[in-house]
């Protein structure tokens, strides 16, 4: 194709308003989406997490067949893997079959994308380029549903426990959502088809809640957004399930990896303190507990729209472009793993784990820079269920061996 055709396409990078050049995503033009043109690789590495959304509603008819291959369920309990010739990194597998959709009441205002799973307003131009400046009227929007978002995690986190399943955390946080007047973000947000993102073990993120029942020795992420009073509020915490995990050096080691590092990088948000550099703390930290840093997945800009611009990488060295102002809103999210960095998407097109299997953990907060620092809006609050938890210190025996517990959980 040559250039003066070319020329007349725009970036589809969030956080660039370049002219596009003669590159193109590769993913789109097999969906046979061809105006998708950015300006150079590192800008379209850059914007991947936010870009690959428009492959997932591409696939959406695709998704709605049946495999040629699942297994039978079991005659007891009717629970099936849907996707049993998937090479699995580890040892989770999905429990089908999906609870029925949960619906909505229409006295509660619901997004653009809430019927169809399209999230226009996030894919114009201005949506995809502009960092908004809040007003103190939208600022005090945020401040509220960010407010619900952090009660209605509170209330998901307190019904973890070994033999419950991430189904039924989905039901207690739809049922918490419409007790605020507010609608579930995730709630076919490109069509995902839950209220709630739950992420077990070696799922980096975007786990759907299915039958799977929780056991003792399992971390569980938990990640609630909520849209009320036309605002998103997003946040998720990592949680120890029973005292198995707590008690497991690896677990706790990458948990509370993601906890520091998330609080290292809020440390420097202020007006005037560059994307870029949150990166930076956040390996750095990672590193020192023996951990990696994530790198498909991206914090983001937050208001009106659930995803927007800036986006805010998470590893050492990016090239986010930018820097923070007074009013804007965005989230930082880490994603922190005792092994490789690298990811698998699971069938299911949402469900992204680590490609050696090893476990993973997150934190998220909304932030709001303020005209000195930065006002975090989902803070955790005197009551909040989780927190830090110390090292377990291995018990030596007489012989000087160490006597720890081995992380079955998570064997392979």
């Amino acid at each position: 194709m040559n250039s003066e055709s070319v020329a007349k396409w725009k970036c589809m990078g969030s956080d660039c308003d370049n002219d596009a050049g003669s590159l193109q995503c590769p993913t789109c033009l097999k969906l046979g989406m061809k105006e998708s043109y950015f300006c150079s690789q590192d800008c379209f590495k850059r914007n991947w997490n936010t870009h690959k959304s428009v492959h997932k509603q591409s696939n959406f008819l695709s998704n709605l067949i049946t495999p040629n291959v699942v297994s039978k369920p079991d005659p007891d309990t009717g629970l099936f893997n849907p996707f049993p010739t998937f090479p699995y990194t580890g040892s989770l597998r999905p429990v089908y079959p999906l609870s029925e959709h949960r619906p909505v009441p229409k006295s509660i205002q619901h997004p653009d994308y809430w019927k169809d799973g399209i999230p226009k307003s996030e894919r114009t131009f201005t949506g995809r380029t502009k960092i908004e400046i809040l007003d103190k009227t939208q600022q005090e929007g945020m401040r509220k549903v960010c407010r619900l978002a952090r009660e209605v995690l509170d209330i998901a986190a307190a019904a973890v426990k070994p033999g419950v399943t991430t189904d039924y955390i989905d039901e207690i946080v739809h049922k918490a959502c419409l007790e605020r007047e507010s609608y579930p973000s995730p709630l076919n947000y490109c069509n995902f088809p839950k209220s709630v993102c739950t992420s077990p073990n070696e799922v980096i993120c975007h786990g759907i809640p299915d039958q799977r029942v929780l056991v003792d020795g399992d971390i569980l992420n938990i990640d609630v957004t909520l849209y009320h009073g036309g605002f998103h509020g997003d946040l998720n915490e990592t949680y120890y399930v029973g005292d198995k995990a707590k008690a497991d050096p690896d677990s706790v080691r990458v948990v509370e990896a993601a906890r520091v590092s998330l609080d290292e990088a809020i440390k420097l948000v202020k007006p005037g303190a560059l994307f870029r550099d949150y990166g930076n703390v956040i390996e750095k930290h990672a590193k020192s507990q023996k951990c990696s840093v994530i790198k498909t997945y991206c914090g983001h800009g937050i208001n009106s729209l659930f995803h927007c611009s800036p986006n805010i990488p998470h590893y050492a060295k990016n090239k986010a472009v930018g820097a923070a102002k007074e009013g804007m809103c965005f989230t930082i999210e880490p994603m922190i793993a005792l092994g490789t960095h690298k990811d698998k998407t699971w069938p299911d097109d949402w469900t992204s784990v680590t490609q050696d299997g090893k476990r993973t953990a997150q934190f998220e907060h909304t932030l709001l820079v303020t005209a000195d620092g930065v006002e975090v809006l989902t803070a955790r609050l005197p009551n909040s269920p989780g927190g830090p938890v110390p090292m377990p210190i291995p018990v030596v025996e007489a012989n000087g061996e160490k006597n720890g517990e081995t992380n079955e959980a998570g064997a392979k």
